[in-house]
């Protein structure tokens, strides 16, 4: 069963063209990756989808209903995370968690103490104090405390570091056990990788590619970089190898996943200081696959 189901959303602003006939089809109980790079239009579809601006052409429901006549009735089964999160800078960190779900009608306080230690976070300072590393906690903290059926994640762990990533990662899993869904956008491929079942990718304001992360595998090349005194300008000569750059001992070049195991053959004679291997962000990925085609 489809949760959010949006076809041919249009959406200008003066002379930009924000959106140009996005389709999203959700389903319950899945991860669902929104993807691209900055200005693609993923803010911009979820905030229709939020209800904040209304789509110049086109439909958009969740749960059946209307994302904007029926958006008060909607936010109640919601929670919603932004990139960049704004609060009240007189207010500490757990009366704005308190005060958000009070708004929901919800009064568990177990999980919510609970995400607040996971999260290493102090609720008794004041929000102005905050970096911007520990606003996001506030937000993430209030979302999975809600008990929601939707979560809309807008580059969540923007500000996160390593450590909490992990624990957002956890949320997300213990959120899809309860039964709930989510529509994660964000510009880190890795991130979505470990996350999402199926996802879209968008630029410039149209849904460019779909499906699961097997079948858009091929999308996939990772930066290789290593140092070694050895000759392995052979490299080039393997398939799946581009942009080789080698530069005294070091070297760099990237990689179609599935040609891994012919790399390590190559390499496996040579002596090797140090290797290292990085998936692309989705920028990367799209000067390399979309910006031809675009």
């Amino acid at each position: 069963m489809a949760v959010i189901e949006a076809h041919g959303l249009k959406k200008r602003f003066g002379k930009t063209q924000a959106l140009d006939g996005t389709d999203l089809t959700v389903n319950a109980g899945e991860v669902y990756g929104f993807i691209g790079p900055n200005g693609a239009g993923k803010s911009t579809t979820i905030r229709i989808l939020l209800g904040i601006i209304q789509a110049d052409s086109g439909s958009a429901q969740i749960f059946g209903q209307d994302v904007w006549r029926d958006a008060v009735s909607l936010h109640r089964r919601m929670a919603y995370v932004p990139g960049d999160v704004n609060l009240w800078p007189n207010l500490t960190g757990g009366e704005v968690i308190d005060l958000y779900l009070r708004l929901r009608r919800n009064t568990e306080r177990r999980y919510r103490d609970e995400l607040i230690e996971r999260f290493d976070f102090d609720p008794s300072k004041k929000c102005g104090s905050y970096s911007k590393g520990n606003r996001q906690k506030v937000a993430l903290v209030a979302a999975f405390s809600a008990n929601a059926d939707l979560y809309v994640l807008d580059e969540p762990t923007s500000g996160l570091d390593p450590l909490m990533e992990v624990v957002f990662r956890q949320c997300v899993a213990e959120a899809i056990e309860r039964g709930a869904t989510v529509l994660l956008s964000s510009h880190i491929l890795s991130e979505v990788e470990q996350l999402c079942d199926r996802i879209s990718i968008i630029a410039q304001g149209r849904i460019i590619d779909s499906g699961s992360m097997a079948e858009l595998r091929h999308l996939t090349r990772n930066h290789i970089s290593l140092l070694t005194s050895d000759d392995v300008s052979g490299l080039a000569d393997l398939a799946g190898v581009f942009n080789l750059s080698i530069e005294g001992n070091r070297v760099s070049f990237d990689m179609d996943n599935n040609q891994t195991s012919q790399m390590l053959g190559f390499l496996a004679g040579k002596q090797i200081e140090h290797l290292n291997s990085s998936p692309p962000t989705l920028e990367e990925l799209f000067m390399s696959h979309y910006s031809g085609a675009l």
